[in-house]
């Protein structure tokens, strides 16, 4: 039997709003996850893969837009040379009988919903054998239904969609497909999704990840699955995604090249496609910490999004530091008591950060007013 390849995605939650963003970034993602659908074809036909299998999650919502669902199925119908592969999966589940029935009304030639569990002729030889999602928590294992028989000798993939009793899901709902589903079921390949960082299972079972990230829990790229089925399964991961998204972590010391330190831990290209969530540990002088926020606001313009959680950050000052904010007067008695605050070890910890942080930004205004 000739060696046969797809692609394996999942989770593409077309229609995410990301609420607590700024509207323009809100835009930019929205549209990149749109555009994963053309990279997704790209990285299909550069593998040499005629099939895209869609494990689930395809649509963010049970009641997509009108216009997310029409341009997403316009999308994959203008990839012609492309088989895409629909699978319901828990925020597309059956039970939005109106999403199916619309995409049912006119699908483009190109698409395949499985929203039965019946095994499907994919290819000669090769079967597919679906578990689609018949509501937003099923409460029971649906791969169970890819033991169904299929030709003598054909190959035989599962399409699932959900965790595995080993870790909870995406959304913290409890796992309920074993992980030996695909040994239990004599799959070639069981291609999953709920789960949006990649993970290997088994060397037949794999949770493909997000092609475009939409969080950051999973520091890593977007990406798909080249699968090629011969003696055996071979996986390869291929980048996908347009934006990355990172939560670097920084701990400082007194005298340290800040400007080294920001170069080895951001991003130096394509600053316009992350979203970072630094967080700052240590301690610094005053006036480091003053610096180190500067350099915050100076390169925050250059990302897609950016934020510095600073509240872990320590301060150290000295009297000649206070004398900068002032010699005298009610903004020194001010820094006085912040700094003994931020140094009370009979305070909380989170009292004394906030003592530190409130310290620091009354040296960098008395600075500001100073210049």
């Amino acid at each position: 039997m000739t060696p046969f390849r797809f692609l394996h995605t999942s989770d593409l939650h077309l229609g995410r709003a990301y609420g607590g963003y700024p509207e323009g970034i809100r835009h930019r993602l929205r549209e990149a996850r749109h555009g994963a659908i053309s990279r997704l074809a790209k990285a299909a036909r550069d593998g040499g893969a005629g099939v895209v299998l869609l494990a689930g999650d395809t649509f963010d919502a049970e009641t997509p837009a009108p216009d997310t669902l029409r341009q997403a199925l316009s999308a994959m119908g203008e990839e012609r040379d492309l088989t895409w592969v629909l699978l319901p999966g828990n925020h597309d589940s059956l039970a939005a009988s109106e999403l199916w029935r619309r995409i049912a009304q006119d699908p483009p030639g190109n698409l395949m919903v499985l929203t039965s569990e019946v095994p499907v002729a994919l290819a000669p030889d090769h079967w597919l054998l679906p578990a689609p999602c018949t509501q937003r928590r099923p409460g029971r294992d649906l791969t169970e239904a890819m033991s169904a028989p299929t030709p003598q000798g054909a190959r035989r993939i599962g399409l699932g969609h959900g965790a595995i009793t080993d870790f909870s899901g995406e959304e913290g709902a409890l796992g309920i497909i074993p992980p030996d589903r695909a040994a239990r079921s004599g799959l070639d390949y069981l291609a999953l999704g709920d789960w949006h960082g990649q993970m290997q299972v088994t060397p037949t079972t794999w949770y493909s990840g997000t092609p475009e990230p939409d969080g950051f829990k999973h520091d890593a790229p977007g990406s798909a699955l080249l699968v090629t089925l011969g003696g055996t399964a071979e996986v390869t991961p291929v980048e996908t995604a347009q934006f990355r998204w990172r939560r670097p972590a920084l701990d400082l010391l007194p005298g340290e090249d800040l400007t080294a330190r920001f170069a080895d831990i951001l991003p130096q290209s394509r600053a316009r496609d992350h979203l970072v969530r630094l967080t700052v540990t240590g301690r610094l002088p005053l006036a480091d910490r003053a610096a180190l926020e500067a350099a915050l606001a100076a390169r925050a313009p250059d990302f897609g999004w950016f934020a510095a959680d600073l509240s872990a950050l320590g301060v150290e000052a000295l009297p000649e530091d206070l004398d900068q904010i002032d010699r005298a007067g009610a903004l020194r008695q001010a820094a006085e008591v912040l700094l003994a605050e931020a140094g009370d070890a009979t305070l909380s910890q989170s009292d004394r950060d906030t003592a530190s942080a409130a310290l620091a930004r009354l040296y960098a205004l008395s600075q500001e007013v100073q210049a």
